[in-house]
């Protein structure tokens, strides 16, 4: 067993990520919780505010999220409902669950909770009816939470079908079945659920722990839990990361080791052709099968990397020459190769990626490899890989690392236009003269007011970005879509292509017109287009706006992070003068246009 001193010290230190804490026995969990509550009494949390609710007893389940949070580094203040508590705290106006004012709520349902349920051949007409019902008192209960606070991240569980089937096999052969009803509630979960309410799949952690596993009616008898123990450490990490994103602590790259990790051999010594990636072998087609999920990640936004003690052109030769490769050298955005440490090189592919080193998860089947990278980069999560390729797949998903809440275009996007800035960094290569280059990238831009679609990556990028991010400010899609009818507000997007791709909205800006100042609130960038002249388009822009409003004075703030040291001096760059701490204004009058290569769309 691990020393528990060991663990509780690495989560009072924020370096206990959830993959980590889920290795762990549960036994010694349970313990690290009930030393945490102790801990908590001394050390009160303040952010972020979450409240719990369920429909059964919920007091292991936020004992252990608390230890799964403070692990990742989130001093939370949690709010615990009572047993059977959703309904009483919701509806009641003055509930203590309203005082409390969190920012976040987990809403933690089962089966139990639908009291309505289809009758034997009900007719199809009707057991819709009923679906409608059912979702429409979840839906009864997201509104009220919203209408009463409004920009509250909702975390609703779906339904896990219960182990007994009272008709038997036929409950996967008739419309009308229990099962087929709460497969039908959680279909119109999926697909009704507004923005600002994420869906945690339950059922999926139930179907693959295992129903007969996941309840145990003995316990629920006679203390209300509504699963297992043994469950506590899957889903307290899978809601620890989901409430770790809605914070902005994004994982956007997975780092790469080569050798025995996406491949079987050593391609030094057994050459492109020698290592084994065999479909028609065991082992072969285990790596394949985790190259495969691999791609699967990037398709999804995923951005790849490669880090390995390698010489550059024969680690590249298995991308280039060997057929059975699934990954190819255009999907890695960032490839290292070399003799050097592996602790430098990551935080050289964090550098040329223009990311946090906390945005990258490290596969590397060495162990002695791993623990270096966890020892140095602690803010890097490491995945543990088993000792068999045909479960890595596995390793990195049930680390939970790539758990977004929200997937948009841009997200999409992403992989590839991190894999073209290869291209650009060799274009940027054959110009002496810096400025060249910016113009031979032939840049376009859009700037407008977010609508739509727009609008989800809008709120997506205020939500997560941390590093070009001047106040650090969150608001929900619900805040932000009212923002946009005050006339007093304004929302401004920029979205940026060049030759080689396209990024979407990459900068978020809003505007407040206090009197004759115009308040910049929010100014934030992606790094992806650090040093490319966004950042003097924006200020074009928010200068017009400033104008179009009889402004004289811009007023902006910065309000330092652990995270957003590279624009400290962001204003007084652009010749804004500081007037009280972290306080800068310039007049209207003193504004003077940045030089910029980028042309903008009419």
């Amino acid at each position: 067993m691990a020393d528990i001193t060991e663990i509780y010290e690495k989560v009072i230190a924020g370096r206990a990520e959830a993959s980590y804490l889920m290795n762990q026995e549960l036994t010694l969990l349970l313990k690290l919780s009930t030393r945490i509550r102790k801990y908590r009494k001394n050390n009160p949390g303040d952010t972020p505010r979450i409240a719990v609710l369920g429909s059964y007893s919920i007091q292991h389940f936020t004992m252990m999220l608390d230890a799964f949070l403070m692990g990742m580094g989130l001093n939370a203040d949690i709010y615990e409902g009572e047993y059977d508590g959703i309904s009483m705290d919701v509806l009641d106006d003055d509930s203590p669950f309203y005082k409390f004012m969190p920012d976040i709520v987990l809403l933690l349902m089962d089966h139990r909770d639908i009291q309505i349920k289809p009758a034997c051949m009900e007719s199809k007409e009707s057991f819709d009816s009923l679906t409608d019902e059912a979702f429409g008192g979840i839906k009864a209960i997201w509104d009220k939470i919203r209408a009463k606070l409004p920009g509250c991240q909702i975390f609703q569980t779906n339904i896990v079908l219960p182990a007994e089937r009272s008709l038997g096999n036929l409950e996967g052969g008739v419309y009308y079945s229990h099962a087929e009803f709460y497969r039908s509630i959680n279909h119109k979960l999926m697909e009704k659920h507004p923005s600002g309410i994420t869906i945690v799949d339950m059922e999926h952690i139930a179907s693959y722990i295992g129903r007969r596993a996941w309840f145990d009616q003995a316990s629920y008898f006679m203390s209300k839990t509504g699963f297992t123990a043994d469950a506590l450490p899957m889903v307290c990490g899978m809601f620890a990361r989901l409430i770790a994103v809605a914070k902005g602590h994004v994982y956007k790259c997975l780092v790469l080791d080569l050798d025995n990790t996406i491949w079987d051999g050593v391609v030094g010594d057994d050459g492109y052709d020698g290592i084994n990636l065999n479909p028609h072998d065991a082992v072969g087609e285990a790596y394949r099968y985790f190259q495969s999920y691999v791609l699967e990640l990037k398709k999804r936004g995923v951005i790849l990397a490669v880090c390995s003690k390698n010489d550059e052109d024969t680690a590249k030769e298995p991308f280039e020459k060997n057929p059975d490769m699934v990954l190819k050298l255009p999907d890695i955005a960032c490839f290292i190769a070399n003799w050097e440490d592996k602790v430098q090189n990551i935080k050289r592919i964090a550098e040329i990626l223009n990311i946090g080193t906390d945005s990258l998860v490290f596969v590397d089947d060495n162990p002695a490899e791993r623990e270096i990278v966890r020892r140095y980069l602690p803010e890097v999560l490491v995945v543990d890989l088993p000792d068999d390729p045909s479960y890595y797949a596995r390793a990195v998903d049930e680390s939970y690392a790539f758990s977004w809440i929200e997937i948009t275009k841009e997200d999409l996007d992403r992989a590839g236009t991190y894999a073209a800035n290869a291209e650009r960094r060799e274009l940027m290569e054959s110009f002496v003269d810096y400025d060249e280059y910016l113009r031979a990238l032939e840049m376009r831009a859009d700037i407008g007011e977010p609508y739509g679609t727009q609008m989800k990556r809008f709120a997506q990028l205020i939500n997560k970005s941390n590093q070009f991010n001047l106040r650090t400010k969150r608001y929900s899609e619900e805040e932000l879509t009212a923002m946009r009818e005050d006339p007093d507000v304004k929302l401004i997007y920029v979205e940026l292509k060049d030759k080689f791709s396209e990024y979407g909205i990459i900068s978020c800006i809003i505007l407040k017109r206090e009197g004759e100042d115009c308040f910049i609130d929010t100014w934030l960038m992606s790094c992806r287009v650090l040093k490319r002249g966004v950042e003097s388009l924006a200020y074009d822009a928010i200068y017009e706006s400033a104008k179009s409003w009889g402004c004289t004075r811009l007023v902006g703030e910065y309000i330092p992070t652990k995270k957003n040291k590279m624009v400290e001096n962001f204003y007084p760059d652009l010749d804004f003068r500081e007037y009280e701490d972290g306080r800068f204004e310039l007049r209207l009058s003193d504004y003077e246009k940045r030089k910029c290569y980028i042309s903008r769309n009419s």
